[in-house]
C-alpha cells in the first residue's frame, strides 16, 4: 500500500535550461540530480528538493545583488 505522504513529486516545471554549472534554471536541480530523480527514493528526493531550494535562494540573492550594484 502506498501512503500519499511518501510520494515526492518532481519539481520540474518544464522550463529547462542549464546554466554553465549544469544547474537547471527552471527547478534549480543539478543535471546529476535530474538524472538520478527517477531512481531516487523518498528521502533522496526530499534531499534533492531541499538542495534545489537552497540553490534557488542563493542564485536569486546573487542576482538581486548584481542588479542593485551591491
Amino acid at each position: 500500500m502506498c501512503d500519499n505522504e511518501d510520494i515526492v513529486d518532481s519539481p520540474c516545471g518544464r522550463n529547462c535550461c542549464l546554466d554553465t554549472k549544469d544547474i537547471c534554471l527552471g527547478c534549480f536541480r543539478s543535471l546529476q540530480e535530474i538524472l538520478d530523480w527517477h531512481e531516487a527514493g523518498t528521502d533522496d528526493r526530499r534531499k534533492i528538493i531541499v538542495n534545489a531550494k537552497q540553490r534557488e535562494k542563493g542564485l536569486r540573492m546573487m542576482s538581486a545583488h548584481s542588479t542593485t550594484g551591491l
